[in-house]
């Protein structure tokens, strides 16, 4: 047990972690980011590369309160049709996130696919859904408000 598993007062506090940690909830182990509660801002956005506060340079990115990693689309079957899947989804409303950004890439050829559509409206969260670089924006924007803020971003086609 290290130093992060006590809590100031003697007591386990399973909720901390040191940095060596990941979160299970997360495919790709990849945890780093802004903090807890606050999603982090994407920095910069050209064709297939993405700079994201607190983590390395990548293409694609699941974005989410508190942190995000690089979207594999394999994990889920994702394909430019029929699109975005309900399983690339499901993580931003698990890990909180009262609205949800789609960045449909650079030229905006990712579809939704249905079934997607579907668990969002049922899931009661607002979805903005554009092409990537003002799908940026939006997002960019939201995460200085105080909702909690997910989104999926495709920085190619």
């Amino acid at each position: 047990m290290t130093h992060a598993d006590r809590r100031d007062d003697g007591r386990r506090d399973d909720h901390r972690r040191d940095d060596r940690t990941t979160d299970a909830a997360d495919p790709t182990g990849h945890e780093p980011g802004p903090g807890p509660g606050r999603s982090p801002r994407i920095l910069h956005l050209e064709w297939g590369r993405t700079e994201v506060e607190g983590m390395p340079p990548g293409k694609d990115f699941v974005l989410h309160p508190g942190g995000g990693h690089p979207w594999d689309w394999g994990l889920h079957g994702t394909r430019h049709v029929p699109g975005i899947r309900p399983g690339d989804v499901r993580e931003l409303l698990a890990r909180g996130a009262e609205v949800v950004v789609l960045g449909l890439g650079m030229q905006s050829r990712l579809q939704i696919a249905p079934e997607t559509v579907q668990l969002l409206r049922e899931a009661g969260v607002e979805v903005h859904a554009a092409a990537t670089p003002e799908a940026v924006e939006i997002y960019n924007a939201l995460t200085a408000g105080t909702r909690p803020v997910g989104g999926l971003f495709h920085s190619t086609c």
